[in-house]
């Protein structure tokens, strides 16, 4: 399966190839390209900085500020590229001024909990009870709807603490549209935000940070990148699809949530929370994650070579982190677009 995943991002290397071509020897000793944003594809682009520099002798610096300090930056231009998990508003694409928006990453949103069971498989979630929990309705992990989706486990009668991203945050943007599509009193309630108002639980500041609180406290639950569980050792919980299948968040169960994207539309904003139950192997809390660039930057030829680097090599470090390679029809949209930047 991995084999097979890893090909899909490398079948569009013929068609990219000129973009490579036209950026060889756009780098020297001493170049580096700065970014900030996303902390959820921080894990990815970590593994790009120590690959990459060898490979170019251009550094990528890189700070996991959140989407919406990103989006800031890059609209300021005081980085180089910003990351985002959450789609830029029409907005946003006016205040960026000639910016794009570029796909370059697939991820899983897990639910992490720290919670002693008895149970030797992951505990069950369902949308509606893990909305019910952020809306702070259900407060103990023995609460009824919670024992239901668990049969014969033995459930504490401790506190849930829900734990969330305090900062302005692309993966709190795809948790919230994901409880938005699953469950209508979140979506009349709270709705869709990269800093929605949690009216229950404590905030933490990032990924690692939402990580960290979670794997201190006993009854958390906190919602971040799988890969942050899966470095941080934290349990995971198997969330509830449309087709009725419990499933926790690795490379199968992310790339058929991504086998439902068909076409790109022209901004590159996509969707793929509660994937339809015609993909019972689905995964339903999946998101892209974008690089925004100016279409007119005196870096250009650097920012192309690594996007390039990032759409194609790169995606390969993803794997052992649950990142999965970018289908063809994506890589194909992000190419076009990657054509466009220039200086």
């Amino acid at each position: 399966m991995t084999k097979r995943l890893f090909a899909m991002s490398l079948a569009g290397l013929v068609a990219v190839a000129a973009i490579a071509a036209s950026t060889a020897g756009a780098s020297s000793k001493g170049d580096q390209l700065v970014g900030a944003g996303s902390s959820f594809v921080s894990p990815l682009v970590s593994q790009w900085q120590k690959d990459y520099p060898a490979k170019t002798g251009v550094n990528i610096v890189y700070s996991p500020s959140g989407s919406g300090a990103g989006i800031a930056a890059i609209t300021g231009r005081t980085v180089d590229f910003g990351a985002s998990d959450a789609p830029l508003t029409p907005d946003q694409f006016t205040a960026c001024k000639g910016c794009d928006q570029i796909p370059w990453a697939l991820g899983g949103i897990s639910v992490m909990v720290n919670v002693k069971t008895n149970a030797h498989a992951p505990l069950k979630m369902s949308g509606p009870v893990l909305a019910l929990i952020y809306l702070g309705a259900i407060k103990t992990w023995n609460a009824p709807a919670i024992q239901k989706l668990n049969p014969g486990v033995s459930l504490p009668s401790e506190s849930i603490v829900p734990v969330y991203r305090s900062d302005g945050s692309g993966t709190s943007y795809a948790f919230t549209d994901y409880l938005s599509a699953i469950s209508p009193a979140w979506k009349s309630k709270i709705g869709v935000s990269t800093q929605p108002a949690f009216p229950a639980g404590v905030g933490a500041k990032g990924s690692s940070g939402v990580a960290g609180v979670v794997s201190k406290t006993e009854g958390a639950i906190g919602y971040a990148d799988i890969a942050f569980a899966v470095t941080n050792h934290i349990p995971v919980m198997a969330v509830k699809n449309a087709a009725g299948k419990y499933l926790t968040p690795g490379l199968a169960s992310i790339g058929a949530a991504a086998s439902t994207i068909k076409s790109v539309p022209a901004n590159g904003e996509m969707h793929i929370v509660n994937p339809p139950k015609s993909q019972p192997k689905a995964y339903p809390i999946c998101t892209f994650t974008y690089v925004i660039v100016p279409e007119q930057t005196s870096k250009a030829p650097l920012l192309k070579k690594f996007i390039f680097y990032a759409l194609t090599q790169g995606q390969q470090f993803g794997i052992k982190l649950r990142f999965v390679p970018i289908p063809k029809v994506v890589l194909v949209y992000s190419e076009k677009v990657l054509k466009k930047i220039h200086t």
